[in-house]
Parts: structure tokens; sequence; C-alpha cells
């Protein structure tokens, strides 16, 4: 088991602690829009010093500064339902761009009766607005764990999240000016953070998709959305990785097919088909990428086990899940009656968790876990509980989620030379970019259990146990 980056101090987690027990009051009394409050978001800017990363986030472990890359520190933050700004992974190709909302404007462009510059404000004003809790998760995450590692940023747990995001239904806006949305269209969507001269950040997405749920965002928990997450406006794809959600929207596309071939990859002597085509794509080792203009399946599993399609574009999420409490290297004391609570998250994109397991003992045994809290989301995480009879000494948790298709979370990331493009035999296909692991063995967590008496041990419980 490959586990954490490392214990947890005791000084961020009393800190962390005294954070999270005020937000459950808040959620648990309906203060929704109090999370975005304690965030200190203004305007899409932070009360925090800007260009420090660890006083406006305390809740990340930054990977990079510039570009600004960070994870969840510690595994608390999957003990709860929402996760506040302050914890929610941070995912950059470049740095933060500086933009002034009240210039800033989407251009839609390609099959479109009129092609126009769409204002953030008309955006927000001009439409109506949804709401939607999803969990987002970096398609990196978890790619420290390969074996031999990859290039990249090496995530480990905390690259995901679950928050509330508001905007307005890009449907909505094309249908304003006579896009063609007819079944095989698709929209590609760019960002505008690349410096000049470099790759233009561009994904294309289905239509079908565009029209069932996606968003052009503008607030996270109830108020704008820091820069750092894409103010004033991102692209939200409920239930797929986070690739998909583009920062920064500068320009909607549409067209009959994805951003592929020559006339993509000239226009301005930029690449607009690098984050579509060549990357974030399950590729084995030593293998050139396959390039399409067009494909017809969207969950990443169903890819997977496609005969037409060996490198997968990574679009819906994979099952998965992860253990929030007892943390990295706890060592806790059991509670009256000699058990422990095990508290963490699962989820499956667009599909639905039915089933999440525990095991106590390096996955020699399994025991069913429940569900508890919300369940009205489809594209959000859920919480789940095991209540352990712990004994003394040093114990290897695991979670394993399935799926509504009856996907269960693989064990371990296999070796790059059996070159799998699928989940075989218990492992998951070591890829080129280190995409999509959703082993579970590598996401275990190592812990002791005291007998009750041997000294001070961590013996909270898990804050999110008071929502239920």
């Amino acid at each position: 088991m490959t586990g954490d980056t490392g214990d947890e101090t005791t000084d961020r987690e009393t800190g962390r602690r005294r954070y999270l027990d005020r937000r459950q009051f808040m959620m648990a009394t309906g203060a929704l829009a109090g999370v975005g409050v304690l965030s200190g978001n203004v305007g899409g800017r932070t009360t925090q010093d800007e260009g420090d990363l660890e006083s406006e986030y305390p809740g990340l472990r930054i990977i990079s500064e510039e570009p600004e890359n960070a994870e969840a520190a510690a595994r608390a933050t999957y003990e709860s339902y929402i996760t506040p700004r302050e914890e929610h992974y941070i995912r950059n190709h470049y740095p933060t761009p500086d933009i002034d909302p009240e210039e800033w404007t989407v251009s839609l462009t390609g099959m479109v009766d009129e092609e126009v510059e769409v204002s953030v404000d008309e955006i927000r004003r001009d439409y109506s607005t949804e709401t939607v809790t999803h969990t987002m998760q970096c398609s990196g995450n978890g790619r420290s764990y390969f074996d031999p590692q990859v290039g990249g940023n090496q995530w480990t747990f905390g690259a995901v999240g679950n928050t509330v995001w508001t905007g307005t239904p890009v449907g909505e806006v094309l249908e304003a000016y006579g896009a063609d949305t007819q079944e095989g269209t698709w929209l590609s969507v760019m960002g505008g953070e690349a410096p000049e001269g470099e790759d233009i950040f561009t994904r294309s997405i289905p239509m079908e998709k565009v029209l069932e749920d996606c968003l052009l965002a503008y607030e996270m928990n109830g108020s704008p959305m820091n820069d750092d997450h894409g103010y004033p406006v991102r692209l939200l794809v409920p239930g797929w990785y986070g690739n998909n959600n583009v920062k920064w929207v500068d320009r909607m596309h549409v067209m009959d097919r994805m951003v592929f071939g020559e006339e993509w990859e000239t226009e301005d002597q930029r690449l607009y088909t690098h984050w579509q085509q060549y990357s974030y794509r399950l590729t084995p080792i030593d293998e050139e990428t396959e390039q399409f203009e067009r494909i017809d399946a969207f969950d990443v599993r169903d890819q997977m086990e496609s005969s037409d399609i060996r490198h997968p574009y990574v679009y819906d999420q994979l099952v998965k899940s992860l253990i929030g409490y007892p943390g990295a290297g706890a060592t806790v004391e059991p509670g009256p009656g000699g058990s422990v609570e095990v508290i963490g998250v699962a989820w499956a994109g667009d599909d639905e968790v039915d089933a999440i397991e525990v095991s106590t003992d390096g996955g020699d045994s399994w025991s069913e876990a429940e569900f508890f809290g919300p369940v009205d989301a489809p594209y959000s995480w859920r919480q789940f509980r095991y209540v352990w009879d712990a004994e003394p000494g040093s114990h290897t948790l695991y979670s394993r989620a399935t799926d509504a298709n009856g996907r269960t979370q693989p064990a371990t990331v296999s070796d790059p030379d059996a070159q799998l493009v699928s989940i075989e035999d218990d492992q998951f296909p070591w890829n080129q970019g280190g995409y999509c692991n959703n082993a579970y063995e590598p996401h275990g967590v190592e812990v002791t259990v005291e007998a009750a008496g041997d000294g001070e041990a961590e013996t909270e419980t898990a804050a999110t146990t008071t929502s239920s």
C-alpha cells in the first residue's frame, strides 16, 4: 500500500476540527450559503493576500505555486458532504489569469445563426439559474501511486471535492443564438488562461451531455468562485472528470466533431487539440495515442471495454471511494463498547453508487458499510460509515465501492508491461498519463488501535456523524 503523504500534525488537525465543527453546525441548521461566506470570497477574490496559497487555502497541500496546483491535505476533508473551497483541490495548466469580469466575454462561434460575444452579465442575468452538487475529481488523482511513476503533478488522494455549483444552462445560451444542437454535434470549449504562444486548453463535449446538464458556472458553495477555481465563469460538466470542466471560458465553438486535425493545430500557430487528442487519454506504455474525430461512448469503463477505442478519452468518472476517518497514521482508542466508526465517501460519476464495503485487515475480509446523509444529488458522493469492533494493534483499512452497473473498484494498478487497456484480474491498467486511478489498495490507510487506558489517543468521532 502506498498510503498518504505522511502523518497529519496535531496542530493542523486541531485547527481544521474547529473549522469543520463550525461548518457542520451551519449546514445542520440549513445555512448552506454560510459555506461560501466562511470562505471570505468577495467578487471572485479572497480576503487573504494574493499569491499566498497556503493562507488562502489552509486545507490544501501545495504541489506547485505557479501554475497553482494543490490538493486536500488531510483525510478529514472526506468526512463531510460539502467540501469548502479552502479544501477543494486546484488544478491549473497555466498561472491563474488576472481577469476583469466587467470586460470578460465568451465568444460563441461555429454552427450558430449568429456569432457573438456573450458578456458575463448576460450569462448571469438573461437566462435561468440552476444549481448542482457535483463531485469534481482531477483525472490525475492517485497518479503518485503508479509504479513506475509517470510525469505530471504527483497527486495522492486529495484532488477531489464535492461542492455546490450555480450557473446558467449552456443549452439556453446555445438556443438563444440558433446553435445546431442536433444529435452528433459537439461543443468545443476553450479556456482563456493560456499565455501568448502557448496551447489553448480545449475540451470537446458531446452535445447530448451539454444539453442534459452542463452549466456556465459562476458560483461555488453560494458565493462567487475564487480566481483559482475559474472566476468569473467556468464550464461545469456534472459527473465527469475535472479536465472537462474548463476554467475561464473564453470561447464555445459548435461543430460536427471533436477538435481534430491540422485546422486545429495550425490556427495562430497554437495547438487546440493537445488536451483533447494527445493528453487525457488512457494509453499503455510505448504506444502512440490513436486520434478520433468522433466517438459514441463516453463512460470511461465502456470505452475500456470497447474494441473500437483502444485509448479511452477521459470523460465520465469511474467508481471510487475514500476513507476520511481515521486518517493516515492515526492512533485511535475505541469508544464505549470497543468500537471505532470508520467514515468516508464514495462516488461514481454519472452512475449511482450501489454498495460500499470496508476491510480492516488489509483486504483479507470485507464487511458491508452503510450510507448516510443526503441522497438527492445524482452527481455527488455518498457518505458512508462502518462500525468496527476494533482490536488493539496495527491495521490496514481499505474501502471499495460498487456502482449500479455492478462495477467494483479493482485492488491494484497493473504492471505497465502487462499492456492492459481495461480493468482485468482486479487490476487497473497502468497508463502513460497516470489517469483515472480507482484502485483501492493504494488509497488505503494504516492506523493503530490502542487498548483502553494505554495513553492519550485520537478519540474524536468524525464531525460528519452529527449530520446523520
